[in-house]
C-alpha cells in the first residue's frame, strides 16, 4: 500500500465512524469527528498540505514516486 491509498481509506473509515455515531444518537461525538475531517480537507485545499498524507508518505512512500 502507498500513502495516498492509505489516506483515502483512513478518510473513508473516519467518515463511516461518524455516520455510525450519528446512527447511534451520539451526535456530539459524531459532530467532532466530522468537523475534524472537514477542517483537514479545508487545510489541504488551502495550503496543499495534509498532515496525515505527509506522515504516511514518510512511513509508506508515495504512490507516484519515480
Amino acid at each position: 500500500m502507498c500513502a495516498e491509498r492509505i489516506q483515502r481509506f483512513l478518510m473513508a473509515i473516519v467518515l463511516t465512524a461518524a455516520m455510525l455515531l450519528f446512527a447511534n444518537n451520539q451526535m456530539f461525538y459524531a459532530m467532532i469527528v466530522q468537523t475534524l475531517v472537514i477542517v483537514m480537507v479545508i487545510v489541504w485545499a488551502l495550503f496543499d498540505f495534509c498532515p496525515s498524507l505527509w506522515l504516511f508518505k514518510k512511513v509508506f512512500g508515495s504512490c507516484y514516486e519515480k
